[in-house]
């Protein structure tokens, strides 16, 4: 059985058909949604209040397709500072069920609140007194009687016109697992940089680098004072195209091919600190590396001195944009 509505024999559904059918099984989640966050009650902060304050992991748990939303909600709080394990309710009565501890918290879902598959999970929170937040659409089900926190899912009719396949049911679990996930990240004040070490590969992990984690302490500078052969020789030693120059210990100016070119005549004849551009652009090195990559791009240069800001004029470091592209910073 499909999810489209019926047509006469013979007749070919049409683009626009195809089209209707995307609009308006998007618009009956989004609407479900909406109906999901009104009705949001006390037993949302009671369920973030019980995660909060368990001293092991949160286990998830459900059957076929709610599972399959378990699987995504347990990935997410773990991914978000939230100790959390998928459980497979029917490998739980095999001998999973040992998974399931003292201190730990069961969210158990199921859109009947009455899959037999579910039974063994739910009474071994009861037997060892293991807190069970349970998600249902339906009030009075086994689950939600069962449960110390319940959350009652509103009644949404599902996308498809045969109202049989889990669509609206398991979006409007998906988000609740999101809402839980953010609030409990959010309470514990989790941060990009506490993220990052959950994710430390792809493109994702690239993108929550920071400045410090890519620069070279090897830095080319030297004196304001020094002529200007020793600041080409400084340039060609260390290979990044630029040198920094100093005055009193202090980053005051960058020699670059630009400033080479501009005093071109009697180069050699000048100092450093007569050939360097003053005041160049910086970037801190608690700063993400992306935001150094976009400084990078809108200047149209190759690299860029580290300065702490709590140390002005300090250079700690440089970053050259090929380091930032080959760990994936784009």
């Amino acid at each position: 059985m499909t999810c489209s509505t019926t047509k006469p024999s013979g007749t070919k559904p049409s683009g626009t058909d195809f089209l209707a059918t995307g609009r308006r099984v998007i618009r009956r989640e989004s609407e479900a949604l909406d109906i999901l966050a009104d009705e949001l009650n006390g037993s949302f902060g009671q369920a973030v209040e019980m995660i909060m304050a368990a001293t092991g992991r949160v286990i998830v748990s459900g059957m076929g397709k709610s599972g399959h939303i378990a699987r995504k909600i347990a990935a997410t709080f773990a991914s978000t500072g939230t100790p959390a394990q998928f459980v497979h309710p029917a490998e739980a009565s095999h001998g999973d069920l040992g998974m399931v501890m003292q201190g730990d918290v069961v969210l158990v879902l199921s859109n009947s609140g009455e899959t037999s598959e579910l039974a063994d999970i739910i009474a071994h929170t009861r037997r060892f007194g293991i807190p069970l937040i349970g998600v249902a659409a339906r009030a009075g089900s086994t689950l939600l009687r069962q449960s110390d926190v319940a959350i009652l899912l509103p009644q949404a009719p599902e996308a498809c016109e045969t109202g049989i396949v889990p669509t609206t049911s398991t979006t409007m679990t998906l988000a609740l697992g999101d809402a839980l996930a953010i609030a409990l990240m959010e309470h514990r004040a989790f941060t990009p940089e506490h993220f990052r070490v959950f994710h430390p590969g792809g493109k994702l992990g690239a993108k929550l680098l920071r400045v410090r984690d890519l620069m070279h302490a090897d830095l080319p500078l030297i004196e304001a004072d020094r002529p200007m052969s020793e600041a080409l020789l400084a340039i060609s030693q260390k290979g990044f195209g630029v040198v920094g120059v100093t005055e009193a210990g202090a980053l005051a100016g960058i020699i670059t091919d630009g400033d080479l070119r501009r005093h071109m005549d009697g180069l050699l004849s000048l100092t450093a600190g007569a050939v360097m551009t003053r005041n160049p652009r910086t970037v801190a090195p608690e700063a993400l590396a992306e935001t150094a990559v976009n400084l990078m791009n809108d200047r149209m240069i190759t690299c860029l001195f580290v300065v702490a800001p709590e140390a002005p004029g300090q250079a700690l470091g440089i970053v050259h944009i090929h380091d930032c592209l080959r760990a994936g910073v784009v």
